[in-house]
């Protein structure tokens, strides 16, 4: 490995991981939803905003369909 690279030549390209980046909104969530969300996360040792957002994917994976 050299100690310094020369990267004025190297072209630069989209980054193909793009669209699968993050994006951040604001949700207006009952107390109860935060609530039971913030103790499943703490049990699991993640932040709830992470298990929420793998709630989610799991439901856009899964295809799941609202029951009301």
């Amino acid at each position: 490995m050299k100690p310094e690279y020369d990267l004025t030549k190297m072209k630069s390209r989209p980054n193909p991981y793009a669209k699968k980046l993050k994006q951040q909104v604001n949700l207006s969530l009952g107390i109860e939803v935060i609530e039971y969300f913030e103790k499943k996360a703490e049990e699991k040792g993640i932040s709830y905003q992470q298990l929420i957002n793998l709630y989610l994917q799991d439901c856009v994976n899964s295809k799941r369909e609202l029951s009301f």
